[in-house]
């Protein structure tokens, strides 16, 4: 997995992308006012993380459509197997002087930690060295964007408000990212979605602040050198 992150986008130790999409429900009997999220319709939370190829490795669903991209990952069974570090941590090679192990990379809904990497909050007074960081990151977070369109095109239940019970709403999220996987591993093909279809599938993100003394800062500044490092160095060649 890493191997084809680090030829298709240079991007060294990374396993996966992580984001979030909002499934449409009907507003379920019990806690209705949960399951409203900030653009005011109700959803659950579809969580994935999708290797280089846009297959999904871990899917999360059902969380109110009210929780935060954050606080999902913190309740979700995948971050009880990686905060611990060790899964992760345990193939570590040095970038720019630091010990770096594999990490997964997402927006600036989460949190940094030293297997998540995000973007630098957009302040208008970034570094050139940190727009360059910034836009690496966003060039592999495309894929689990796409491989949300992608899901969305071929299962259009996913699209509209499903008018299912909630228990049965998220089995049918999860059969199709798993259907998902085996269209895309033969090869089949699917119908784009028409402009405007999208039913928005990640509600405005509420950034994590960034604050001093992070987890990760270490590995992030390693990362921003090496791309800034590479960049040079393929301009240097052209």
């Amino acid at each position: 997995m890493a191997c084809f992150f680090k030829s298709r986008w240079r991007t060294p130790q990374c396993v996966g992308a992580i984001d979030s999409s909002h499934i449409p429900i009907i507003a379920p009997e019990k806690y209705p006012r949960d399951y409203c999220n900030r653009k005011g319709w109700h959803s659950v939370v579809l969580q994935a993380v999708v290797d280089g190829k846009g297959l999904f490795w871990d899917v999360c669903v059902g969380f109110p459509g009210s929780v935060c991209d954050a606080r999902v990952l913190k309740q979700s069974h995948l971050w009880t197997i990686l905060s611990d570090g060790q899964l992760l941590g345990q193939n570590k090679v040095t970038i720019s002087g630091c010990d770096v192990g594999h990490y997964l990379i997402g927006d600036p809904a989460y949190p940094m930690l030293e297997w998540l990497m995000k973007p630098f909050s957009d302040t208008d007074r970034l570094t050139p060295e940190q727009h360059t960081y910034n836009y690496r990151l966003s060039s592999v977070q495309s894929v689990v964007q796409m491989a949300f369109g992608r899901l969305k095109g071929r299962w259009r239940c996913l699209l509209k408000r499903n008018d299912c019970k909630l228990e049965l709403s998220k089995k049918m999220a999860l059969a199709c990212c798993v259907l998902h996987n085996i269209c895309e591993e033969r090869g089949d093909d699917f119908v784009e979605e028409l402009p405007g279809r999208h039913v928005n599938i990640q509600p405005s993100v509420q950034p994590v602040p960034d604050h001093g003394n992070q987890e990760g800062t270490d590995i992030r500044a390693a990362l921003m050198e090496y791309f800034n490092r590479a960049d040079e160095w393929r301009f240097e060649c052209d």
